[in-house]
């Protein structure tokens, strides 16, 4: 089969490598639909994360078809249309059971990789795999690409919004307009927000918040940034802040921003070594924040919202690539001519 190698910085190119095949009794085998790239997808790439030349893609979501299971496998079957997050919770470890699966105390193996290919081999999938009614042909192409944004962003912009308790009538900042970014604008808005900032320079990614429900543009940044969201809140600062970037930059402006007392809700990969946390002391912010707790939210509230028609996080999809085109679908991500990178592998 045709799977995504990291070949180099600036360099992801489809080999030919073996079929994935079932290894362990909880493994599932699936068909990938559709797949994508991630902002995270990009470090390697950029050359601002070590990753092994020649080494397994770091594509992490997907739906798709089932086409084998395990032995210990009960709640899926071959044919079965699914959600394939990247995280792979068991379901009844005390983290699952609190609603903290991304932290599955069950298995070290929690994560997804190697998902921008045209089969995956799923771990631990008895309870992590989402069903998805019916087969791919029932759903419009708009449809298909809500779905696979459960897989990850929507779901992870949703964990920003409830970890930082974003309440009815809040006011809430949302640091980062990428995709995660532009999701949780949307998880504020599901959960009551009145008034949701979103820190965007980019026009089209703006566009976008607004038409999620963002009420406000700052497209300033560091202190500018700062100093214009305190003049929107009457100096007060917000009630709620989703950090979606993940440097020490956006970490810093997401603590400058809340008012005290309030929560912010991290859940951009942390690519800093240290963080002062003295601030946050001083004012009596929260931080909270982690992987995101795909399966329960699915489950739980995001597939039945889709469904209904309610939210369409597929729209962050700017632009459609083949797998064949996979370096083609990093670079328009790297160069910004697209916010979320769809990629079909047939």
């Amino acid at each position: 089969m045709k799977s995504t190698i990291f070949v180099k910085p600036g360099e992801v190119a489809v080999k030919d490598i073996a079929m994935p095949t079932i290894q362990a009794a909880d493994d599932v085998i699936i068909k990938v639909v559709l797949t994508c790239v991630c902002g995270s997808d990009l470090w390697a790439y950029r050359g601002l994360q070590d990753a092994e030349p020649n080494s397994e893609n770091s594509g992490h979501e997907a739906i798709g078809i089932v086409t084998e299971v395990g032995d210990d496998i009960t709640t899926v079957k071959p044919g079965d249309f699914v959600i394939a997050p990247f995280t792979h919770g068991c379901g009844h470890c005390a983290a699952c059971r609190a609603g903290f699966d991304g932290d599955c105390r069950d298995h070290t193996d929690n994560f997804s990789s190697g998902v921008q290919a045209e089969y995956i081999r799923f771990e631990h999938g008895e309870w992590a795999l989402i069903k998805i009614p019916g087969q791919p042909e029932d759903y419009s192409d708009e449809m298909l690409k809500s779905l696979l944004a459960l897989a990850d962003v929507m779901a992870t912009g949703y964990h920003a919004a409830r970890v930082a308790n974003v309440s009815a009538g809040d006011t809430v900042a949302v640091v980062g307009d990428g995709a995660v970014g532009l999701c949780g604008v949307i998880a504020a808005q599901m959960r009551g927000a009145k008034r949701i900032i979103i820190m965007s320079r980019h026009e089209d990614q703006q566009k976008l918040a607004v038409e999620f429900g963002a009420t406000d543009v700052v497209a300033e940044r560091g202190d500018e940034g700062v100093a214009k969201i305190m003049q929107l809140t009457n100096n007060a600062g917000v009630n709620a802040v989703l950090e979606c970037v993940g440097t020490e930059l956006s970490n810093e402006t997401a603590i400058n921003i809340a008012r005290p007392g309030a929560i912010v809700g991290r859940v951009g990969l942390p690519h800093e070594p240290k963080m002062d946390m003295s601030r946050s002391f001083g004012t009596n912010t929260i931080i909270a924040g982690g992987p995101a707790s795909v399966t329960t939210y699915d489950k739980a509230v995001l597939l039945k919202a889709v469904l209904d028609g309610d939210i369409h996080p597929g729209k962050v999809f700017t632009k459609r690539f083949k797998l064949a085109d996979i370096n083609a679908a990093y670079q328009a991500m790297t160069d910004r001519e697209v916010i979320k990178a769809l990629v079909q592998p047939a």
